[in-house]
């Protein structure tokens, strides 16, 4: 008979954001979709780590932070599912999914050489035109892109 794991694969968190389920082949694209790596605060990755919900998963744990709701939904662009634990004296005091914005505003370069935002220092703007599919429209030149054709800045 197997003996069952009581203890916990990454550290509790006493404050801040624990992001969960996420991906593990996407695990480091969130770390630096959130900027993680200039932070002064204490952050635990956990990779390849076990879960009932799906094969294998990464979580990222961030003490004593707490992010905007529109800075969270960009993690959407690249790991739909992902679950949002805000986490005080222990406890989870709140869980939600994450959402895709309607808009993504300088996080995508746009693949087109001829767009404006690729020629002129500007912030790139797309509009999501399919949630579930992940499709954007670039706000300038029109060029839709798709999930896999996504560039992150």
């Amino acid at each position: 008979m197997k003996e069952q794991r009581k203890e916990l694969q990454v550290a509790a968190l006493c404050n801040g954001t624990a992001i969960d389920h996420i991906p593990t082949n996407v695990v480091f694209k969130v770390v630096s979709l959130l900027g993680l790596e200039k932070l002064e605060n204490p952050i635990t990755i956990g990779n390849n780590l076990e879960s009932k919900k799906m094969d294998s998963k990464g979580i990222i744990k961030i003490a004593d932070k707490f992010f905007e709701e529109d800075v969270i939904n960009k993690i959407a662009l690249i790991a739909p599912n992902v679950v949002l634990n805000i986490i005080k004296d222990y406890r989870v005091v709140e869980k939600k999914r994450v959402e895709l914005p309607q808009v993504i505003k300088g996080i995508v370069k746009c693949n087109n050489p001829k767009c404006i935002t690729n020629n002129e220092p500007m912030q790139t703007r797309f509009d999501v035109i399919d949630c579930k599919n992940i499709e954007l429209r670039c706000h300038y030149c029109d060029l839709k892109i798709k999930k896999d054709e996504v560039i992150l800045r």
